[in-house]
């Protein structure tokens, strides 16, 4: 089920109008079937994978509570790692692999071949699969006792707003909001309806609109000349900005819905004014994750210049092969670990203030960032090495090309309204910005969004493009 399709559509408004009409204690158990609901509504045997996820780490997390020392929690811990881990790699890097192996082995005239697994890569696994595994390592370090309740923990794994593309959540933030009596509260309603109605018009209206162009370019770039292919790179940064920044919002707006709290996944990231201010702001609950999970227990920056360079390329490379099994993403992943570095080490950056008001100041800066982060961008989007080489071999080669790259008036339209509205946005949010205008400004706005969903609307439906990590 699509947060952009007419299903979830149904399924939000119906789902909330039971939430408030049960009572407190009964309302787990219709987020709980809800978020199984949606989940399944994908494919249903991949329940079965969730469900397992959450007993283990559960199990885990009661036994690893009643132990006294972390010593004698860490067997526990290594268990739930082990087979959560063990999910993830087996469904989403097994097949990546083995093919690297058999590439290896047929090199060197190696008679071994391992097979093909032919599975399906589940929806949102790595966001699940990360979420319980924080929950366990916080509960390993004492930091949370473990939840008792099955049903409260298994509904923390699976809230749907955030189950299939996150934000990844920490069980000291959500657990609670979970467990607690939430009134209709007429700010929560206008608040998550401005997130939702923002959300899918970034999405479907900017993010889909690009697609058709970005795809183009992508399948035949030796047919484009440079100028074009320039433009659909162009494109991609905002394509994949409104897509997953779309679904966060929306997951935010229906989380709020019911009363509930999540956190920020995006803070205007293309207004960075270095490497590191962009992973401040660019999928924050995954840059957070590695930094407590992986970058503090490796020692962050309390070791040696030498430890301290190789644990930041450790995170960089290690976030990068979070988002897909294949080379690109693993090349994608070191470029903004060498960058991130390079920068530290050449650039110290000493009047650099994330709340500083005066923005304008930094115009080059972010123009600089902006065009790493668009080049980046290639390895991310190309499907190989060798598609990755042929755009830029492309964008050299092909400067008198004549192509039919003709991208409509309305589509530029509403990527410079886009950009005009992250500079307004700029340290707030949709819904804190819309809500602090007059209500005749806020109606216009809401009739203007909405009117530009009906009319202009990608007519292809895209699925948003972190379902597949």
């Amino acid at each position: 089920m699509l947060f952009n399709s007419i299903d979830y559509l149904l399924f939000l408004p119906f789902t909330i109008i039971i939430y408030y009409l049960l009572p407190n204690r009964f309302r787990w158990i219709l987020l709980l079937a809800g978020s199984y609901f949606f989940y399944g509504s994908w494919n249903p045997k991949y329940l079965i994978l969730i469900i397992f996820s959450t007993c283990t780490v559960y199990l885990a997390g009661i036994i690893m509570n009643v132990q006294e020392t972390s010593r004698q929690r860490l067997p526990y811990l290594i268990v739930a790692l082990v087979i959560n881990l063990g999910l993830l790699f087996t469904f989403k890097y097994a097949n990546f692999a083995f093919d690297t192996l058999n590439r290896f082995f047929y090199k060197f005239d190696l008679p071994q071949r391992l097979p093909f697994l032919k599975i399906l890569l589940p929806v949102g696994i790595s966001f699940y699969t990360f979420q319980a595994l924080g929950y366990a390592i916080d509960v390993y370090k004492g930091k949370t006792h473990a939840e008792k309740h099955p049903g409260y923990f298994a509904l923390y794994i699976s809230f749907f707003p955030q189950l299939v593309a996150g934000p990844i959540e920490r069980y000291t933030n959500l657990s609670p909001q979970l467990k607690a009596k939430h009134l209709i509260r007429y700010d929560n309603f206008s608040n998550a309806f401005r997130l939702v109605l923002y959300g899918i018009f970034v999405k479907m209206v900017i993010a889909d609109n690009l697609a058709i162009y970005i795809d183009n370019i992508y399948q035949n770039p030796e047919g484009y000349n440079s100028l074009s292919i320039l433009t659909a790179l162009f494109f991609y940064s905002f394509q994949i900005y409104c897509d997953f920044y779309g679904y966060s919002l929306v997951a935010i707006g229906s989380a709020k819905f019911f009363g509930i709290d999540i956190m920020d996944n995006f803070r205007t990231p293309y207004l960075a004014r270095s490497i590191g201010e962009f992973w401040q702001r660019w999928h924050i609950s995954l840059s957070t994750w590695f930094r407590d999970y992986l970058y503090i227990p490796l020692g962050g920056n309390k070791v040696n210049v030498i430890r301290w360079g190789i644990n930041i390329l450790a995170v960089f490379i290690l976030s990068g092969i979070w988002h897909g099994a294949n080379w690109t993403f693993f090349i994608w992943g070191s470029l903004f670990g060498i960058l991130y570095l390079l920068e530290k080490i050449f650039g110290k950056y000493a009047d650099f203030n994330a709340t500083d008001p005066f923005l304008f100041q930094h115009v080059p800066r972010i123009f600089i960032i902006f065009t790493i982060t668009t080049i980046a961008w290639v390895f991310f989007r190309g499907e190989n090495l060798d598609k990755i080489k042929l755009i830029f071999q492309s964008v050299i080669r092909n400067q008198n090309i004549h192509d039919s790259f003709n991208v409509p008036i309305y589509v530029w339209t509403f990527v410079i309204v886009f950009i005009v509205s992250d500079l307004s946005l700029y340290n707030t949010r949709i819904d804190k910005w819309i809500g602090s205008k007059h209500i005749i400004v806020r109606w216009a706005l809401y009739i203007c969004l909405i009117s530009s969903i009906i009319m202009f609307a990608s007519i292809e439906e895209y699925p948003f493009i972190y379902f597949q990590f």
